[in-house]
Formats: structure tokens, C-alpha cells, sequence
């Protein structure tokens, strides 16, 4: 799986290894690029402008191996196989444990340097979870419980409904809340903003005496999918068992409470959290030949929900930032400093291995250099994402230019990711990848999310991408500007 389409791996390594003394010498370095580190802030912006088009041959070979060549669709099947040997890989599941080791393996046979820094992550289990509408008629609801729900006792809930469309409007209606499932049929308008509602929900009706929340998923589309995340108590609110409906389900309850009609469901969720567990986070080098200590990062993260095959979110991060280290390897390149790529645990629990990696690596800021995040899907890229000082900004955008070839050489603002963001508040500068993701949502977190969303061609463009503004930022003579 890791060799596929080349020589054995000994042969891999042995050429790998013999072309490293050479190396340094075929790298690009046009006239002003030598001078020191010190004297970044002095350097005109035509002089970086030229260091960086010295790369536009590098950067074709690049593209041609990810997008023509014989790595085309690598990702793609590598993808392929890790999820289908693995399936879903929820926070302190085994499944997760199998799949740190999967991937240090196959990294590992790509002759990659790679090692585990061990982490403590949630253990939420799901359970056995179902809900059925008992009045005005009978019918069965498709559910997803919630990340960090408590379960209902074994005989279910069984309560009169209330529908509500905002949490201005619970509060209205306090008064009718206590004793009922409250269910939220709050109209999605974008990611970042409706999530609140599957975030705090169960709080907020709890605190007005409801005893479970039924919330509708958080997407703008809908073929009867529920879709689950995590969900965040408040501190001395009492928790109450809390799950995703579908967007049908939720407007349909809508409706009928509009006629005046009385709803009652009756939830049972087996949902309940176990002890903090064992995990890793999986990193792969290719140290750097002149300041092997200074870091360009690339990353996605491991685990997923305990649904579908999480081949969108994460495996397709994951895997293009393990193909975007496989070709610089394959290409006997060698940068002036250290790529690594590191494949986060239990990001979905709110980045909570990516934080405890922060906290260990934090001492050495000063010498990460670019942090970067996939994690909004590997469908066609747009652009690169970015987010550091003006003159860093100067310097992406000379880079994004060398992606020419595969049309993408806009450079936005704002980079972004949960994994990468202490990094960003710290004032390191961080990349996304922003793809064409109007049907990310569609999928995020559901039984939905597995290879069928996946394009082999997209992730060759994305890996690319991604594999050339790495080894570009590690190559340059200066490190980005803070």
C-alpha cells in the first residue's frame, strides 16, 4: 500500500538515501536569496519575488508527478484502503488505535522518519439509540446521538414535544419547556453560525426544565441523514441526553405543532463516557538539510465520528498531507528545513490531541514556520488560506503563484483549522486549503461520509498543492516574516 506503483521498498530507501549528499546542491538560489536572516526585514520584495520564481521548475515536478505522473491518484487509493480496512475511527475507540497503527506502518514502509508522542483523549461511547414519535401517528425517527451526551435511563423518555425555531424563542416560551423534549427547528444559514444550536442546545433547554433535546442536523441538505458532533455543557447545568434529527423530521414536528397538534416521542440513548484514554499522534519527517530544527507543519486529523468512513472528514487531510511528504521524497528533494506532517487524535472532541501537542512544542515557537491545516475537504482547490503578517502575506502570495499550472494562485485570508488555531493566537503563521466545498456539508458527520464523495482527480490537485507550498516555505532562505 505505501510502495504501490514503485520498487521495494529497500530500493526506495537505498536511492532515497544515496541522493541526499547531492541534494543541497540543485536547489535554486537566485541572486539576493543568501543573504542572512537578519536582514529579512531589508529585503525588497522584488528580491523574494525572484527566489521564490527560481522554484517554478521544482514546483512543475511536483504538480507533474501529483497530477500526471506516477503518483497520480496515490492519495486517492491510499485513502481507499486505510478506510476500508479501518472503517470509522471515533475518539478512544479501537478502531482509532488501529489506525495510528495502520498509518505508522505505511508511512513508515514510505521510508519516512516517524514516531508517536503519546496523548489522553475522551472515550465517549454511543450506544444503542433510537426515537420514536408516539402521537399524532406512529413513526420511527432517525437519530444521532450527540459527542459527550448522557444517555437516558434504560426505559427511554417518553414526553410531550416543544418546537422551537431560535433560542429567543425558547426563552419566550420558558414557561412551557419544563418537563418536555424540546425539539430545535432552527434554519441552518451557515456552519459556523447554526452550530450553536447542536453545541448548546441541550444546556439551554435544560435550564429551562426540559429533560432532552431533539436538534435538527446541521446542514443545508438533506436525504433523511441525521448528522451527530460534538455537544458542549455548561457547568452547573444539569445534562440532559441531547441527539440530532433529521432536517425532514424536525420540520415535519414543525408543522404539526403549528396545526396545534400534540406531539409525544419516546428517546433512548445507551450513550455514556468512559475513563480518558490512550492515544498518539502520528508524525512523519523529512528532516531539513540546513535547519533540520526549524518546522514547516502539515497536518489533518486521524480520528472521525463513529459513522460512515470519515473518508472526507478527516482521511482526505490526513492522507494528502502524508502524499504531499511522499512526493518531495519520491522527487529526491530535500528542503533546507524539516517537513513534518502530523496526523492529529481526537480533533472531532475539540483538538484535543492537537492542544496537548501544542503545549509540548510551544517552547520551540520561534522555529515553526508555517503551521497548515486540511480539514474542509480535498475536493477541487480554490486557493490557499493564510493568516500571518503583511510582509508573510507578500511572500504566500509569490508562492501561490507557482501553482499556476493546476489554476490555483489565489491567496485568501484567513487561514484556518481547530488543530492549527493555538498556533495562529500564538502569532505563527498558518495555511488552509480552501476547496470547493458547497457539498461538504452534505455528508459532515454522517453515515454518508465514505469514498463514494472522494475524487481521485480532486486529490491530486489538492496534494499538489499542498506538497509545493510545503517545500517551497521549507526551502526559502528566510523563514516567514512574523
Amino acid at each position: 500500500m505505501a510502495h504501490e506503483g514503485g520498487p521495494p521498498f529497500l530500493v526506495s530507501l537505498f536511492m532515497f538515501l544515496f541522493m541526499l549528499p547531492s541534494v543541497c546542491d540543485c536547489h535554486p538560489h537566485p541572486a539576493g536569496s543568501m543573504r542572512s536572516m537578519a536582514n529579512h526585514t531589508a529585503r525588497k520584495v522584488s528580491d523574494i519575488a525572484a527566489e521564490v520564481a527560481g522554484y517554478t521548475d521544482v514546483a512543475k515536478k511536483i504538480i507533474d508527478l501529483a497530477v500526471f505522473g506516477a503518483a497520480q491518484n496515490r492519495s486517492y487509493r491510499r485513502l481507499a484502503d486505510f478506510t476500508d480496512t479501518i472503517g470509522n475511527r471515533v475518539s478512544g475507540s479501537q478502531n482509532l488505535e488501529m489506525a495510528i497503527k495502520y498509518m505508522y506502518n505505511a508511512m513508515t514502509q514510505d521510508g519516512l522518519d516517524v514516531h508517536l508522542e503519546p496523548v489522553k483523549i475522551p472515550h465517549w461511547v454511543r450506544g444503542k439509540e433510537s426515537a420514536e414519535m408516539i402521537a399524532p401517528r406512529s413513526k420511527s425517527l432517525a437519530i444521532l446521538g450527540l459527542g459527550s451526551s448522557v444517555g437516558t435511563p434504560p426505559e427511554g423518555v417518553e414526553a410531550e414535544v416543544l418546537v422551537v425555531q431560535s433560542f429567543d424563542e425558547l426563552k419566550r416560551r420558558a414557561s412551557e419547556a419544563i418537563g418536555k423534549i424540546v425539539v430545535f427547528n432552527q434554519p441552518f444559514v451557515s456552519y459556523g453560525v447554526t452550530v450553536a444550536y447542536r453545541a448548546y442546545g441541550a444546556s439551554e433547554a435544560a435550564k429551562v426544565g426540559a429533560v432532552a433535546t431533539l436538534i435538527r442536523s446541521i446542514t443545508p441538505f438533506s436525504i433523511n441523514s441525521p448528522h451527530t458532533g460534538l455537544q458542549d455543557y455548561q457547568d452547573g447545568v444539569k445534562r440532559i441526553p441531547s441527539a440530532c434529527i433529521t432536517v425532514e423530521d424536525a420540520e415535519l414536528m414543525w408543522r404539526m405543532a403549528q396545526r396545534g397538534q400534540r406531539i409525544v416521542i419516546r428517546l433512548t440513548m445507551g450513550a455514556k463516557t468512559l475513563p480518558d484514554a490512550d492515544s498518539f499522534n502520528t508524525v512523519a519527517e523529512i528532516p531539513g538539510w540546513e535547519h533540520p530544527e526549524q518546522v514547516v507543519l502539515l497536518s489533518g486529523h486521524l480520528d472521525s465520528w463513529d459513522v460512515g468512513q470519515g473518508a472526507m472528514d478527516d482521511g482526505g487531510g490526513a492522507m494528502i498531507s502524508w502524499e504531499a511528504l511522499s512526493l518531495i521524497k519520491d522527487l529526491g528533494l530535500r528542503p533546507r528545513r524539516t517537513l513534518r506532517t502530523v496526523l492529529w487524535t481526537a480533533e472531532e472532541q475539540g483538538g484535543v490531541g492537537a492542544q496537548q501537542y501544542f503545549d509540548l512544542h510551544k517552547v520551540n515557537m520561534s522555529n515553526f514556520d508555517l503551521v497548515m491545516e486540511s480539514d474542509l475537504g480535498t475536493f477541487t482547490p480554490v486557493a490557499l488560506q493564510f493568516t500571518g503578517s503583511v510582509a508573510a502575506q507578500k511572500v504566500m502570495a509569490e508562492v501561490v503563484k507557482l501553482l499556476a499550472p493546476i489554476n490555483t494562485t489565489k491567496l485568501e485570508a484567513n487561514g484556518e483549522g481547530t488543530d492549527i488555531s493555538p498556533w495562529l493566537k500564538a502569532g505563527v503563521p498558518g495555511a488552509s486549503l480552501h476547496v470547493a466545498d458547497s457539498r461538504y456539508f452534505w455528508f459532515h458527520h454522517t453515515e454518508g461520509d465514505t469514498m463514494t464523495v472522494q475524487d481521485p482527480q480532486e486529490m491530486n490537485l489538492c496534494s499538489a498543492l499542498w506538497a509545493v507550498v510545503a517545500y517551497v516555505v521549507a526551502d526559502l532562505q528566510d523563514m516567514l516574516p512574523r
